[in-house]
């Protein structure tokens, strides 16, 4: 399987060091005009963005259980990995970038 083409329209942005994010836990990350929240799944980095689609709340202050997450505000849940809601109230799924760790980096491409 071949690696997916490199658009020239990305580009990288280093969010914060893997160190930055503990096992189990999130950090929210303001850069680019983005709110997003790194989150540690067993040493594997996700991110997606850090607004709740339901309400006010914060994702990166949210309950993480495995690789669900329980927003802080009206506890509905996402899957972490893939951004699905998981129980509501929430209804629409939250967006989800990949993320590369590059030299102890964890990054994003947009």
């Amino acid at each position: 399987m071949s690696a997916a083409p490199h658009n020239a329209d990305t580009k990288r942005i280093e969010l914060c060091g893997t160190t930055d994010v503990t096992p189990g836990a999130a950090l929210k990350v303001e850069i680019a005009d983005l709110t997003l929240a790194v989150f540690n799944v067993g040493g594997a980095f996700f991110v997606t963005d850090d607004p709740c689609t339901h309400g006010p709340g914060s994702l990166s202050e949210g309950t993480i259980e495995d690789d669900i997450v329980e927003c802080n505000f009206h506890n509905g849940q996402f899957n972490i990995r893939t951004g699905e809601v998981v129980s509501p109230p929430c209804m629409v799924p939250i967006r989800t970038y990949p993320a590369l760790v590059v030299d102890d980096k964890v990054t994003i491409e947009v």
